[in-house]
């Protein structure tokens, strides 16, 4: 059974998502098509092993969904209006000094 986030919680799946840069890439590419695992390894260039893990991860979120397609599983974004949020956050000015870090550099879930 699925279960709808709230607001918050929404928010907070969504940048734990978004924390990671591959999985960043994975939705980026989710966004212009579905895809399976093997695909997105290759175009991405990083293990199966590794895409695996940040695939369970989105899929923790609630980001993504499988879709069975015979002996083999295609990845979509759960949602359709996830890629346009994608489209507004990389169309999205962001304000940054230069000589400034985010606070929580020191930690690995920080830009």
């Amino acid at each position: 059974m699925l279960n709808i986030a709230s607001d918050v919680g929404v928010l907070a799946r969504f940048g734990r998502a978004l924390a990671d840069p591959i999985r960043c890439r994975i939705l980026l590419a989710l966004r212009q098509a579905p895809a399976y695992p093997a695909e997105l390894a290759d175009v991405l260039g990083v293990s199966r092993t590794r895409l695996s893990n940040h695939l369970a991860c989105l899929r923790d979120c609630g980001l993504v969904v499988t879709v069975p397609d015979g002996r083999r599983t295609r990845y979509e974004l759960a949602d359709e209006r996830l890629g346009h949020a994608l489209e507004d956050l990389l169309t999205a000015v962001i304000a940054v000094e230069t000589d400034r870090t985010c606070p929580d550099a020191e930690t690995k879930d920080c830009c």
